[in-house]
């Protein structure tokens, strides 16, 4: 059996986290409300911070929080007792993209292992050892990086320095991140959080002299989207990125959906241990990953460089969450909690925490005091309903969409 390998999922919210944790995650990464990344995410208070460490510890789950913006002097007075706080919680690691916070993190935090971002774009092994020397336990190689890449890093850094890596998610068309049309175009700084995205805008042209004149700016004939990037999805080659050598395997998404945080992880897990096993995983957990809403897949930069994907900057969305399982007897009857409507007589799917997806008919549909039902409509509210089989809580019910 090859060695342990950490499985490290988004947490926007505690909703996601604990869907993170269900699914099987080895290690979330989640974010204060500073200094990281992901503003819009949800993210934890001081309070929830406290609960997420409880409750991730209490099911073996390290805890990975970012502090990886790149900060302005205004925003560094707060900054000591923040960490310091994160160090009373217990974390477990503490993901900084910059030097200067990496400096306060030794000063106020010193007991927590610290992690490289994605953000300082680590793309040699030198980048790697220097910050290796300054203290990081573990590097985030930039995105753009080669298998191979992968691999020489590896091959001229020492044991003790833990080699991290994304593995599926979205992409971003500016070098490790480090964006400034966010800025330029909307106010929004990428490097503190803030992303407007403007990579996913529909663009055309204008002559100066022609005002009000709008042209197409086509790549081809399929679009103009031009900075659009696609999705990464490396599932299909667990076994190649344990053989390069990295510790950690990183699914992108922290502002992405609790439904996201579960499918995706799960799908993961599944892989993973295959591999860790020397088997082949079953196609059903790549076939997962299409029913989670993404843009069309590539493998990132592993084997090259990834087109573009220029047709749209939608999302394929074919599947939607209809219920959430909250109990369940071992005879299937589930108590549930509504997310979107659905029937009686409709067909759905369960899938869930070592379950694999399951299609069935609903029936003896009931509202949560057991009264007779025809269609659940209202989000949030309980019913009941008959499963295939039993399921754990936080299992999941959906719906194909109709086209």
């Amino acid at each position: 059996m090859a060695k342990r390998i950490e499985l490290l999922s988004p947490a926007g919210d505690m909703e996601r986290l604990q869907m993170a944790v269900a699914y099987g995650a080895d290690a979330v990464y989640l974010a204060g409300q500073m200094y990281g990344m992901r503003s819009f995410a949800g993210n934890f208070s001081h309070d929830e911070l406290a609960q997420a460490v409880t409750f991730c510890h209490s099911h073996g789950v390290r805890v990975h929080v970012t502090c990886n913006t790149m900060p302005r002097n205004h925003e560094l007075d707060a900054l000591p007792q923040y960490l310091a706080y994160l160090q009373e919680l217990g974390i477990d690691a503490l993901i900084i993209g910059d030097i200067g916070v990496l400096s306060l993190a030794k000063k106020y935090a010193p007991q927590i292992p610290v992690h490289a971002s994605t953000q300082a774009s680590i793309t040699n092994y030198q980048t790697a050892l220097v910050w290796h020397e300054l203290g990081a336990s573990r590097v985030i190689l930039a995105r753009e990086l080669t298998l191979e890449e992968i691999r020489g890093i590896r091959a001229k850094t020492p044991p003790s320095l833990e080699l991290e890596a994304f593995v599926h998610g979205a992409m971003c068309v500016s070098y490790s991140g480090r964006c400034v049309m966010s800025n330029y175009m909307t106010g929004r700084d990428a490097s503190r959080g803030a992303c407007a995205q403007p990579c996913r805008y529909k663009y055309a042209l204008m002559e100066e002299k022609r005002p009000g004149e709008f042209f197409p700016v086509e790549e081809d004939e399929r679009g103009t989207y031009i900075f659009n990037s696609k999705d990464m999805c490396m599932i299909d080659h667990i076994p190649e990125l344990l053989e390069a050598g990295l510790d950690s395997l990183k699914i992108e998404g922290r502002a992405k959906s609790a439904y996201y945080a579960a499918i995706v992880t799960g799908a993961y897990r599944h892989a993973v241990d295959a591999a860790l096993s020397g088997e082949t995983p079953e196609p059903v957990w790549r076939s997962e990953l299409d029913k989670v809403s993404h843009r069309p897949y590539s493998e990132g930069f592993y084997y090259g460089k990834p087109e573009q994907y220029v047709g749209d900057a939608r999302y394929i969305r074919d599947w939607q969450v209809s219920a959430i399982v909250t109990s369940c007897t071992p005879e299937g009857l589930a108590t549930c909690s509504l997310r979107n409507k659905f029937r009686s007589g409709e067909t759905l799917e369960l899938v869930g925490p070592g379950i694999r997806p399951v299609s069935f008919v609903v029936e003896d549909l009931a509202d949560g005091s057991g009264f007779p039902i025809e269609e659940a409509r209202t989000p949030q509210t309980p019913l009941r309903l008959t499963l295939p089989c039993q399921a754990p809580p936080l299992s999941i019910l959906r719906k194909q969409v109709e086209k």
